[in-house]
């Protein structure tokens, strides 16, 4: 039976394998890593100590993007030694405690891992359309002397993403804004500027593929499809006519602020949070 994956955060027990049994050891995380990529691809490995009650020791929670690979890699590794003296106990979760979390687009770095996962690296392809300063659109009524002190840059980016070998083509739009503390500051201005605009431009990217649906088949094959639930306004307008109505503030910016994962795009030049896949 086809699998069915979007570029959202994986939601549902199904895709989460717990693992308890662990030793404590330097590079859990990447030990486990190692582990279960063999299987498919992983959206996050996270180690944790054992509760006190539980004994010394750890477990860990990780989540495959396809649920087809995480029931794989827990027959594969329940009961194993694996990287480790003692055997492991693999399971998938099949309860999850506490309130629905709202299911979140990935971020653009976790989109094109996905995407060259699947489609490989050369099946797909990106540009930026148009990458617009829209700072003080919705402040022209501010007041001057805050806005002399604190300055909010804004960016508004447009990326089309395209799947030659599959006949689609697909466009998001994204904001990106920050508020700058000393606005007369030449550094932190410029600083705060190229960290929006690769926030818009990431989250453009991620919009973009939104509307992208992967279909695994069994033997592995990947067909594509379009998501027209995530179709937005501005994708039946020709580049003129967005680039037009960027310039005279006809777009309502708000629209643009796409939810994503936390932490998605705000790195510039920082290091990736510690739950980031480490390398192989």
């Amino acid at each position: 039976m086809a699998e069915v994956l979007a570029f959202r955060v994986p939601a549902g027990s199904a895709h989460t394998l717990l693992v308890w049994g662990l030793e404590p050891a330097p590079g859990l995380e990447h030990s486990l890593f190692s582990v279960f990529s063999k299987f498919g691809l992983l959206y996050s490995v996270r180690a944790h100590r054992n509760a006190a009650v539980a004994g010394p020791g750890y477990y860990a929670i990780i989540k495959f993007y396809s649920d087809r690979d995480a029931s794989r890699a827990q027959r594969a590794c329940n009961g194993q030694r694996l990287f480790q003296k003692s055997p492991l106990k693999v399971c998938v979760c099949t309860k999850q405690k506490g309130l629905q979390q709202q299911v979140l687009a990935l971020n653009s770095n976790k989109c094109q891992e996905l995407a060259n996962h699947y489609l490989g690296f050369n099946g797909w392809s990106s540009r930026i359309i148009t990458l617009q300063n829209v700072s003080g659109f919705d402040d022209e009524n501010g007041d001057l002397g805050n806005t002399l002190q604190k300055r909010s840059v804004k960016y508004l980016g447009a990326v089309e993403v395209t799947l030659p070998n599959h006949g689609i083509r697909t466009r998001g739009v994204g904001l990106g804004e920050a508020d700058i503390e000393n606005g007369e500051d030449p550094l932190e201005f410029v600083t705060a500027t190229r960290r929006v605009q690769k926030l818009a431009v990431g989250k453009a990217l991620s919009s973009a593929f939104q509307k992208i649906l992967l279909v695994v088949l069994e033997n592995g094959k990947v067909a594509v499809e379009y998501n027209h639930t995530q179709e937005e306004p501005t994708d039946s307008l020709t580049e003129e006519e967005l680039k037009g109505l960027v310039q005279v503030n006809e777009l309502p910016l708000e629209q643009f602020d796409l939810e994503e994962e936390l932490f998605s795009d705000l790195s510039f030049d920082d290091e990736f949070p510690s739950w980031e896949m480490p390398s192989n």
